[in-house]
């Protein structure tokens, strides 16, 4: 795979993401899914790499893997799984 260059992204956080995190949105950096992922994990801490390892991550409202390539503008999604009661 050819990786690009890091474009600027919103990254939406939902649920036990966004409690973690502090915030509902962040804009950052990266060509792939992973590259974003990895950042939030460094900027949110520990607590958010817990939720975001049981989270599913869609790009534009599409699902997506750790290997997307991402384009400027793009919304990657944190959802975290949701409890019923």
């Amino acid at each position: 795979m050819i990786q690009g260059q890091p474009v600027a992204v919103s990254l939406l956080l939902f649920a036990a993401a966004r409690q973690q995190a502090g915030t509902s949105r962040a804009t950052l950096s990266g060509s792939t899914v992973a590259d974003v992922l990895d950042i939030a994990r460094d900027r949110f801490g520990a607590a958010f790499a817990l939720v975001l390892d049981g989270s599913r991550i869609w790009v534009n409202g599409e699902p997506a893997t750790s290997e997307t390539l991402l384009v400027e503008g793009d919304e990657v999604a944190v959802l975290p799984p949701v409890s019923g009661g």
